[in-house]
């Protein structure tokens, strides 16, 4: 343990720092990195080189080259850059390349080189030049700062959502500022700016002076600023050799170290570790590294060659060359457990396991030191969380086994926090592998999540290595393994050197019928690719017809949309496709296409009887369809017409196409219709009163009602009504006028085709029992009993019921009969019974 800590470096005495190489870079760099521009991005993302920028030593025919490199140095992307000078380069949150050009300009660059888009900082950016620039981190996204050529300063919040913000002019700013940067407090995005001693706040609206406290007398200038990974923390190197450390809002101050260098060093940033009290700067000169926080001393590295220095959550990549290291501060479990004569428990349990390996009793004598303190559970849990922040694989493996060993002397310790441990360390090591080079620590890993570390290896186009690690971590289908293939299906069809066939074959067997996986949102990339035949041959993978047919349609492929939304038999989709090609074809070449798919047609004939009724007539007409195009216009000549001659008018023209589609009862009916209507129209003009639109029958019954019984008969007899649908319609009117006189003579003008019963009936619905009793005695045999038993008069109905000897009218006249009143009768009627069955009953042989 003592050869493990030889690295580790204490500042004052609550902390120690250690730096330890991440990989041995192998690089072909044929430049220095100070004759760069360069950007790393967090979270072990990847370095961008911008070599030979406009220098004016070189040759103005030398194109600058723009390269992407992994972490650990493998080549990702080289281009040369063709575009105008650029003054800053960045990285935003989603590993995407930000080129800030002099004209203000910002070009967005994949992590292959692939361009994605550019925007514009504006206009007054493009007139003044950009003299700096700086991509900065919020909680919305990456922004970018912009200084002018004018001292003046431009940003954006998040590029993404671009919304850009002119900050207040700086009063008496007449040069550059000796530095600035961006910060962020309260959820909105400032600029900080040194201008000799004075340190301006710049926000939305004001521009404010303000005075770090507890800063050293003798400030003449802010030579350099630093402000921490989460924007908490400020770092001001001022010309004195003094670096004042404290909060980003100016309202505290956490130390002050005179670091007795002048000049102004090269890079400062912070280094500091999550809830961790410790706070410390790393600040880095041409050949010399310092590391100072609050204490009186600093740490300090020699640096052989030019290096850059890359702020991270936990501490500070630092790259050069030849290696890749990186600085923090050690981790408290690691602290307890390595440093030197530590009696801490996980020391102790560590020893204990290397002892049981030795086969040494003396294994025993540590466990039993730990169980009497009883801090055997805290012994383990300090050598899990230890194993996490060790990069060394053998040092996890070491400390996981001195866990596991101490688990088994526990009853109840949950294994959840070793199994977890050692899922993330297996995920960490694979992808800090060189070839992969994404060197996350423990605490990176955990901020960034799983998912977006699968994002990231996907950007880098590692399908392979994703799918194990969802498998291995047995993430659901549709988080991992679904998306991963999906991803690697839209990468699939940009590769233009292979046939249609065979993509279109190879995504199928890789995909099947994977859940979670969109066929249309591939085919949609495939066609955003000018890949449209290949986009048709995917999207016959789509099982959703409602995912097919809009990018059918944005493929103007609207015929074979339509074929799939009426295979898919949704109604919805089907009348989207033909409302598209209406839009789309021109009048006749929509029809035809109707023609040929008669459930689109049926469809839309529907929608145009609520719709577009002309539109209705012109599919009637082009197809030859008489008996529809009849109803048509019958329907029409009471919708649109008001006027008695229009609509006369279309009846005539429905009857025609009725005639032409040979239905001659339609025909005469409709030319029956036009005759009532006239007719109808004239009595109006006659008689006043309200006649139009009523029927037939109606139209009778009003005239019997207002007395025009000759004009009603006359009516009958001109559209052949039956004598018998007559008599009722005038029965009903007369007794509903209660006119009794007009309706005995009515009776009376000849036999009754109908009978006299419903004259009985209808009286009893007037409740005139006196006029009812004037037709009983008319009605003939058979509906004798009946007529009787409606007029109340049950003895008589039983005389004739027994004269009839019915025993279906004995029966109904039995069961109208009342206990007190009727008792004679039900006697009368049981008697006549009995006699009919003694009648009935044969006769015994001899007798």
């Amino acid at each position: 343990m003592d050869c493990y800590t030889a690295n580790w470096n204490p500042l004052g005495d609550s902390a120690f720092y250690r730096k330890y190489e991440l990989y041995s870079m192998d690089w072909d760099l044929k430049e220095e990195l100070r004759d760069c521009l360069v950007a790393a991005a967090p979270y072990g993302g990847p370095i961008a080189l911008l070599r030979n920028p406009w220098r004016k030593e070189k040759a103005a025919s030398v194109r600058p080259v723009l390269d992407i490199y992994s972490a650990s140095g493998m080549p990702l992307a080289s281009l040369l850059w063709k575009s105008g000078p650029v003054v800053s380069l960045g990285w935003s949150a989603e590993e995407e390349l930000l080129c800030v050009q002099e004209d203000g300009a910002v070009l967005v660059y994949g992590l292959h080189g692939d361009f994605r888009r550019h925007f514009s900082m504006g206009n007054e950016v493009l007139q003044n030049r950009v003299l700096d620039a700086r991509i900065f981190h919020t909680e919305f996204g990456s922004g970018v700062a912009i200084l002018t050529g004018a001292h003046r300063f431009t940003l954006s919040a998040n590029v993404g959502d671009l919304k850009l913000r002119r900050m207040p002019e700086v009063p008496g700013l007449q040069s550059a500022p000796s530095c600035w940067t961006a910060l962020c407090q309260d959820r909105v995005a400032h600029i900080l700016l040194a201008v000799g001693p004075d340190l301006y706040l710049l926000d939305h609206a004001a521009c404010s002076a303000v005075t770090p406290p507890g800063l050293a007398p003798g400030v003449s200038s802010f030579l350099q600023m630093a402000v921490s990974f989460t924007y908490r923390h400020l770092a001001l190197f001022t010309d004195t050799g003094y670096i004042w450390m404290g909060t980003a809002s100016l309202k505290e101050k956490l130390c002050e170290f005179n670091c007795n260098i002048r000049a102004p060093p090269k890079q400062m940033v912070w280094c500091s570790r999550p809830r961790s009290k410790e706070r410390a700067v790393v600040v880095a000169w041409e050949r010399r590294l310092m590391v100072v926080g609050d204490a009186p001393e600093s740490i300090q590295f020699v640096l052989d060659e030019d290096s850059y220095l890359v702020p991270e959550l936990d501490g500070v990549r630092i790259f050069s060359r030849s290696t890749h290291e990186f600085l923090h501060e050690v981790p408290a479990a690691s602290e307890e457990i390595f440093k030197i004569a530590s009696m801490a428990p996980g020391a102790l349990l560590l020893e204990a396991q290397k002892e049981y390996e030795k086969e040494s009793q003396k294994a025993d004598e540590y466990l039993r030191e730990i169980q009497e303190l009883g801090q055997l559970t805290q012994a383990v849990q300090q050598c899990i969380e230890a194993a996490g922040h060790e990069h060394q694989p053998d040092m996890q493996k070491s400390l996981l086994r001195a866990a596991s060993f101490g688990k088994c002397f526990l009853d109840r310790f949950p294994p959840d926090s070793f199994v977890h441990m050692c899922q993330d360390l297996r995920v960490l090591n694979a992808v800090r592998d060189y070839h992969i080079g994404i060197p996350l620590t423990y605490s990176q890993y955990k901020q960034l999540t799983i998912q977006v570390l699968l994002d990231r290896l996907v950007l880098r186009r590692l399908y392979p290595l994703a799918i194990q690690i969802c498998e291995y971590l047995r993430l659901p289908e549709v988080q991992g393994v679904s998306r991963i293939l999906a991803h690697w299906a839209c990468y699939k069809v940009q590769q233009k050197d292979v046939s249609d066939e065979d993509v279109a074959r190879a995504i199928n067997q890789k995909l099947g019928d994977t859940p979670g996986v969109s066929y249309s949102d591939i085919a949609a990339r495939a066609y955003g690719c000018g890949r449209t035949e290949l986009a048709i041959k995917l999207l016959e993978y789509e099982p959703r017809s409602g995912e097919q047919v809009p990018l059918l349609l944005k493929m103007k492929r609207s015929k074979l949309a339509l074929s799939k939304a009426i295979e898919s038999g949704d109604t919805d989709l089907v009348f989207t496709v033909l409302l598209h090609l209406k839009n789309e074809l021109n009048r006749g070449d929509f029809f035809m296409t109707l023609r040929n798919q008669p459930m689109a047609l049926s469809l839309y004939r529907q929608f145009c009887k609520h719709q577009e009724l002309e539109t209705l007539k012109d599919l009637y007409n082009q197809d030859d369809n008489h008996q529809e195009l009849g109803s048509f216009h019958i329907r029409a000549s009471y919708a649109a017409e008001e006027r008695i001659e229009g609509r006369v008018a279309a009846l005539q023209t429905a009857a025609d196409a009725f005639y032409k589609a040979k239905n001659e009862f339609a025909a005469k009916a409709t030319e029956d219709q036009m005759r009532l209507l006239r007719l109808q129209r004239r009595l109006e003009d006659e008689l006043g009163g309200q006649f139009l639109d009523l029927s037939l029958h109606d139209t009778v019954t009003t005239l019997i009602l207002g007395g025009h019984n000759k004009r009603a008969e006359q009516l009958a007899r001109d559209f052949r009504i039956p004598d018998k649908r007559l008599w009722w319609l005038k029965l009903t009117a007369l007794a509903d006028l209660e006119d009794w006189e007009e309706l005995e003579k009515f009776s009376k003008s000849k036999k009754s085709p109908i009978g006299y019963l419903p004259f009985v009936e209808i009286c009893m619905k007037q409740h005139n029992k006196y006029e009812a009793k004037k037709y009983a005695s008319r009605v003939g045999p058979e509906q004798k009993v009946k007529a009787l038993l409606l007029v109340g008069d049950v003895a008589q109905a039983a005389d004739v019921a027994i004269e009839h000897r019915n025993e279906a009218e004995l029966s109904l006249v039995l069961s109208h009969c009342t206990g007190a009143t009727d008792g004679a009768t039900a006697d009368k009627i049981q008697r006549a019974r009995a006699q009919a069955q003694k009648k009935r009953k044969p006769q015994p042989e001899g007798a």
